[in-house]
């Protein structure tokens, strides 16, 4: 009997008993669904997560102000500033490996428009801010270098801040008044949206730093709160954030043994750890969700060994008339995969459907890959043939005499 005979004989011994072979493949369709929703949930949080740092710069670098020593006692990380501009400046001579870097000065303040008002963080930056964050302006323009070296009062705007202020009129080139200074506004960020932790990135405007040293904070000696960079690559990463550990010791003249003043932090690093946890959460999930899939195997070989029971006599008569045992065997495990397989497919369809239904109803991310599609089918396939070799084996190992006595 060939292939094709063996598939239709196994598609009509399963419709002698739709009711029972539809509960059958129940187990497979309920684990095959909730491995697909589970593995769509956990890839759907590992591209927004990856969506957020690339929206952040992939290759972004922070340097912040690390422990200070005070009479052998530490104050603590960022207890003082310890980064100055001429560090921004040597870094970006010294280490070939930086595309851009900024000095970087925080505030706050109310920002002030007619009868509107809001408050809103400052970020103070220097004319490569857009390539470091990779954050485009949307309208307008972003402030150049000599905006930067003469301390103007001009501002980009984020998203959330121009909305807030500007309800249906075009922000750039109106004058506003931050923390009560008048301030041109010259362009409008791109929306970014949440970051990792919840906060509205688009809640910001960004001026340049010497403006909020010397106009916002009227400090008598500029200093600065931090410093961001962006590597030329990805890969460049790990070497550009040794080479600026290794050079601000050596401003720093911090001596071999003693701890550093300042903290790199790179978000390839943030990226790295972020990736394993959402991998592992997914790897947990769908292992949750596999166990449903063991238990329909289960209920598979049942229902087949209930068949072979059932089907005695025309085992035998099949063997008497000339039936090989691998063709009974090979006729009961296609029964198996044919339950399995099309328990799999709706599976796969009712999973798709839970998975969008979670995107749509939570706003939570889900992502269906054709891997997950993939690897699901396999294990359907996987335990059709497991769960349904001894049922087959057990009817390929009767012996027909005995088999056309069975009543």
């Amino acid at each position: 009997m060939n292939l094709a005979a063996i598939l239709r004989v196994a598609v009509r011994a399963l419709n002698r008993n739709k009711l029972r072979t539809a509960l059958t493949m129940l187990g497979i369709i309920i684990g095959v669904g909730a491995v697909i929703a589970m593995v769509s949930i956990g890839q759907g949080a590992q591209a927004m997560v990856q969506d957020q740092i690339n929206g952040m710069g992939s290759n972004m670098m922070m340097i912040m102000p690390g422990n200070i020593f005070f009479a052998g006692a530490s104050l603590g990380a960022g207890a003082a500033s310890t980064l100055t501009e001429e560090d921004v400046q040597a870094m970006v001579r010294e280490i070939p490996t930086i595309a851009a870097a900024s000095p970087v000065v925080r505030a706050s303040g109310q920002f002030v428009f007619g009868n509107q008002n809001w408050f809103a963080q400052i970020q103070g930056a220097n004319e490569k801010f857009p390539l470091i964050r990779n954050w485009n302006v949307e309208r307008g323009e972003f402030f150049t270098d000599l905006d930067v070296r003469s301390a103007d009062r001009v501002v980009v705007l984020g998203k959330t801040v121009a909305d807030k202020l500007f309800a249906g009129i075009d922000p750039v080139g109106q004058m506003i008044r931050i923390r009560n200074l008048p301030f041109r506004v010259i362009g409008v960020l791109a929306p970014k949206g949440q970051s990792m932790v919840g906060q509205d990135q688009d809640d910001t405007a960004v001026v340049p730093y010497t403006t909020v040293q010397k106009k916002l904070l009227a400090q008598q000696i500029p200093s600065i709160h931090q410093a961001m960079l962006s590597s030329v690559s990805a890969q460049a990463s790990a070497v550009t954030e040794k080479q600026v550990s290794e050079l601000l010791r050596q401003r720093h003249k911090i001596q071999p043994g003693q701890t550093d003043d300042f903290l790199v932090r790179s978000l390839t690093d943030v990226a790295q750890a972020s990736a394993q946890v959402t991998t592992l959460m997914t790897i947990l999930l769908g292992s949750i969700a596999a166990i449903s899939l063991i238990v329909g195997g289960i209920g598979i070989m049942n229902i087949m060994l209930v068949s072979v029971t059932e089907r005695t006599r025309e085992i035998g008569i099949r063997m008497a008339v000339g039936a090989r045992p691998n063709t009974i065997r090979l006729q009961f495990l296609t029964e198996s995969l044919v339950l399995s397989l099309a328990g799999g497919a709706v599976g796969v369809v009712i999973g798709g459907t839970l998975a969008t239904l979670v995107s749509r109803v939570l706003g939570w991310p889900t992502l269906v890959s054709a891997l997950s599609v993939l690897i699901s089918f396999a294990f359907a396939t996987a335990i059709g043939i497991f769960f349904g070799y001894y049922p087959a084996h057990k009817a390929a190992a009767l012996d027909p005499i005995d088999a056309l006595r069975y009543e």
